[in-house]
């Protein structure tokens, strides 16, 4: 029972899968769920378990939250991150495109929220992370339904730590800008003060860091890692 647990949704590639990595290499045991077979692959390969499952779909977060307790029976650090809601041009994206949209990426905070609130109490504590963008605190039009709820997580982020921290329970948010795990052109590279994409691995050791104990003292933050993509300070 000393041996501390991370789940991570959307742990099958990019930043998920990186994070898993760095988590297991700080001797997390894990379990991981995502869409396709890459989580049942990974989780293998780090001696975890795995539900292959989406985040949108509240059957599915149930179930890779009961194997997480089953499994190790605690649950110490829970990364969020999912996939990239409808985009399109703002008033031609259909309702049902922004419902869509909040179903992939506000829902499942809260529906974790609820799920994890109870067994970190229990423990004494645990840390949450979520995974948006850079483009909450600077929307873009090429992200309008990621710009509109990513910043909705951050608020839910700033409620949660206000209303849990006090049972030592954190909540954060990790602001990625462009990173290698997808297949971008010249030009996002470009955007950031570095002259280049982030590597995966480097968002994964942010995410570790508000995953631990790293940063026991932060909560309700939002840390941009986003090569100075954003301007505000």
């Amino acid at each position: 029972m000393s041996e501390k647990t991370c789940l991570i949704i959307g742990g099958g590639r990019g930043m998920g899968a990186a994070t898993a990595r760095e988590m297991h290499a700080r001797g997390y045991r894990l379990a991981l769920m995502s869409p396709s077979e890459n989580c049942e692959t990974l989780a293998a390969e780090l001696d975890g378990v795995a539900h292959r499952g989406r985040a949108e779909v509240a059957e599915d977060t149930r179930a890779v939250f009961d194997l997480t307790m089953e499994t190790y029976g605690r649950i110490d650090a829970c990364l969020i991150h999912v996939g990239g809601p409808p985009k399109g041009d703002l008033l031609e994206i259909a309702e049902e495109e922004w419902d869509r949209a909040h179903e992939m990426v506000m829902k499942p905070v809260i529906r974790m929220a609820k799920l994890l609130t109870p067994v970190m109490e229990a423990q004494g504590g645990g840390s949450i992370v979520n995974i948006t963008t850079f483009s909450a605190f600077e929307p873009s039009l090429i992200f309008p339904t990621s710009s509109v709820y990513r910043v909705g997580v951050s608020s839910f982020a700033k409620l949660y730590s206000d209303r849990y921290g006090a049972a030592n329970i954190r909540m954060n948010c990790l602001l990625p800008g462009f990173t290698d795990s997808l297949d971008l052109p010249q030009k996002y590279a470009d955007m950031s003060a570095l002259g280049r994409l982030a590597r995966a691995e480097e968002q994964a050791k942010a995410a570790a860091f508000l995953l631990t104990d790293d940063s026991s003292y932060i909560t309700g933050q939002s840390l941009r890692v986003d090569g100075g993509v954003t301007r505000a300070m």
